[in-house]
């Protein structure tokens, strides 16, 4: 018996297309992204997710990191490599959401280049909503809720 894949398996990730993402940001590469071996440093790939789901956040979902009452931490996140990409590339990040709780979110970015129909990579995270000064875990607010409602994939709504 044959398993189906799991969304989350590289073999399907890979293949991810653009019309699965409902919001894109683009991102012109600089010559401090790349690494010693000439292509985009791993660890950059991480601030571009920043960046496109703080972007989101702030522009469709009333959200401001500096002064709403909820914060976003990180408590999981992940990326696959599948094509290195180097300055001075044009990116585009794809972003959806594949997981939305009543206090947490799960995000899934893909890094394509410029006018590329499959992604180079794709990762993602999970925040968990908390009060900013307790820390503890508080259910998102409804604007933001609507934001995100936005951008989860139609397999993932509950």
């Amino acid at each position: 018996m044959s398993e189906r894949p799991s969304s989350e398996d590289p073999k399907v990730l890979k293949e991810r297309e653009r019309n699965a993402f409902p919001f894109f940001l683009s991102y012109r590469t600089r010559w401090i992204d790349n690494d010693q071996y000439s292509h985009i440093n791993n660890s950059v790939y991480y601030h571009l997710f920043d960046s496109v789901v703080n972007t989101y956040l702030i522009q469709h979902a009333h959200f401001s990191p500096s002064q709403s009452r909820l914060i976003g931490l990180v408590v999981s996140s992940h990326c696959h490599f599948f094509s290195p990409l180097s300055f001075p590339a044009v990116l585009d990040l794809g972003l959806r959401v594949t997981k939305l709780g009543s206090s947490s979110v799960t995000y899934e970015i893909a890094v394509f280049e410029e006018n590329s129909r499959v992604p180079s990579a794709v990762g993602g995270y999970t925040h968990v909503f908390v009060d900013r000064d307790t820390r503890k875990s508080a259910p998102i607010g409804p604007d933001t809720r609507v934001g995100l409602e936005k951008l989860l994939a139609s397999s993932s709504r509950l």
